[in-house]
């Protein structure tokens, strides 16, 4: 704190007056790239008008091959050249109206690829209510070829641009600069879940403090990112932008001057031409759930509840066993191998059985490859003061009783594998919360038991965001998030994230 305080004495005196730039950054800072967003809207913009060109001609490719007199051929091709343009135009404009080529709908989450595919079905609905009113059946070939062909080619291209844009911004690549402003813990919060989530699409290129300074919101800030500008005032706001190179401000939280400070701000905006993103306070809802409806020029957020039960809570038990008998079937082999490595590690039983809390609390037995030595329970207490797991959680990444066969599954994820035979009597789910031990139930505070609403998993949002490496307020956001917000689809991505992880570990150990 002490060279914090100093900074803040040394730069008030200089040219940016009431602003205080309280990190390294002011180096850093005017030398911040512009953001690349409009470069990478232009190339995805020309890959699709390319794709959809390219399908809505298929017809025409297809007519030259036929064997036709040459006035019908001259005569249908050009049909199908207008018609094809025409969709084209169609189609451009229809993904145009579902914001598909901007910024904050472009690479993150699922929300991209549902916007070219809403586009490209709303189209489909128009021409197949075209067909039907003017009977025109030589447009049929656009409906069950051009448009599923163009469609999937679509998707697959926006998808080859995320890995080409993963890729450049670990070269600095960016879609966009954003300067982060609210109060102290909202900002720090904003910072982190930005930084972490946003991949390539924001650059953080500043935090902007609503009111008093807040020490402890500096701290936070400067531990994850300690090259971000921290500055306080709201006078030279225009110039800092141009300084900076921010093309947004991201407000987090409510603001000190409430509604009226964020009507002022976005006036100001207005004249740097500078986008205004405002943060909800509400978190961990995921965008399903909500919906929006203006009154009278005051946007009303309707939440929908989360809810427990239901026909999509027999789907996902329907799929449980389904997956966990495939599963078991499947690497039948696999566990022979493994029990063979471990039977030869020494003696021992081959399978270790813990009680964990499953669904409301119920207890459990959970079963697992042993990876450590038979007295393994009796020697934790000796292993205790060494504990470098977050929470009520036991880790320790050199842990002597783990064996080297053990190491080795651990690494893998292999020793989770027995959970499948819990899935099929029931106490699990293939995709849950962490299964968690009694003695952390015992340690939960407030809201954190409800991730014990669901039945745990043997994978899940925890086992593919870092495992062991997340302390443990951000392992139990992440349970409370799945259980408020899963679908069928999310639970498939972290399946396919699993094997991923598998191959890759990160946090396992």
């Amino acid at each position: 704190m002490s060279q914090i305080s100093s900074r803040i004495s040394e730069e008030s005196l200089s040219p940016l007056g009431s602003w205080a730039v309280l990190t390294p950054g002011s180096v850093q800072s005017t030398g911040t790239r512009r953001a690349d967003g409009h470069l990478y809207l232009r190339r995805i913009f020309g890959t699709d008008l390319l794709i959809i060109v390219a399908v809505s001609a298929l017809p025409v490719l297809a007519l030259t091959q036929e064997s036709l007199s040459n006035g019908l051929v001259d005569q249908t091709l050009q049909f199908h050249v207008l018609a094809g343009l025409a969709l084209s135009i169609a189609w451009m404009l229809s993904l145009w109206a579902f914001k598909a080529h901007s910024i904050g709908s472009v690479a993150v989450g699922m929300q991209e690829y549902k916007l070219m595919v809403y586009g490209s079905v709303c189209l489909a609905g128009v021409l197949g209510i075209l067909i039907s009113l003017l009977q025109v059946d030589a447009l049929r070939i656009y409906l069950s070829v051009s448009l599923p062909v163009g469609a999937m080619s679509l998707l697959l291209s926006r998808w080859s641009w995320r890995q080409w844009l993963a890729h450049r911004s670990r070269q600095g690549f960016a879609l966009s600069n954003v300067l982060i402003y609210g109060q102290g813990s909202d900002a720090s919060f904003a910072l982190q879940q930005i930084s972490k989530k946003s991949g390539p699409v924001y650059r953080v290129v500043g935090v902007l403090f609503d009111g008093a300074p807040d020490p402890s919101a500096e701290q936070e800030i400067g531990k994850s990112n300690p090259m971000v500008p921290l500055v306080y005032g709201f006078n030279d706001l225009e110039q800092e932008l141009q300084r900076l190179h921010a093309d947004s401000v991201i407000v987090a939280g409510p603001l000190v001057g409430g509604n009226q400070s964020l009507q002022e701000l976005s006036w100001r905006l207005e004249k740097t031409g500078t986008k205004l993103i405002v943060a909800s306070s509400l978190t961990g809802v995921a965008s399903r759930r909500v919906r929006t409806t203006p009154l009278d020029g005051m946007p009303l957020m309707h939440v929908d509840l989360a809810k427990f039960t239901g026909a999509r809570y027999l789907l996902k038990r329907g799929f449980d066993i389904l997956f966990a008998s495939a599963a078991l079937l499947a690497l039948s082999p696999v566990f022979m191998v493994i029990a063979l490595l471990i039977r030869r590690e020494g003696p021992g039983k081959i399978f270790f059985r813990q009680e964990r809390a499953g669904q409301d609390g119920k207890a459990f037995t959970m079963f697992k490859f042993r990876t450590m030595v038979e007295d393994a329970e009796a020697r934790l207490a000796d292993l205790k003061d060494l504990n470098e797991g977050s929470g009520p959680l036991f880790k320790l990444k050199n842990d002597p009783r783990i064996t080297r066969t053990g190491h080795w599954l651990r690494k893998h994820s292999l020793d989770e594998l027995p959970q499948f035979v819990n899935v099929l009597l029931g106490d699990m789910s293939v995709v849950g919360p962490r299964p968690p031990l009694f003695t952390e139930v015992q340690a939960y505070e407030g809201h954190t038991r409800r991730r014990l609403l669901l039945k745990p998993g043997v994978t899940g949002l925890w086992q593919v965001s870092g495992r062991s490496n997340l302390d443990w307020k951000e392992s139990v956001r992440l349970d409370l998030y799945y259980a408020e917000n899963w679908t069928v689809l999310s639970d498939l991505r972290i399946i396919w994230r699993t094997f991923h992880v598998m191959i890759k570990p990160e946090g396992a150990y």
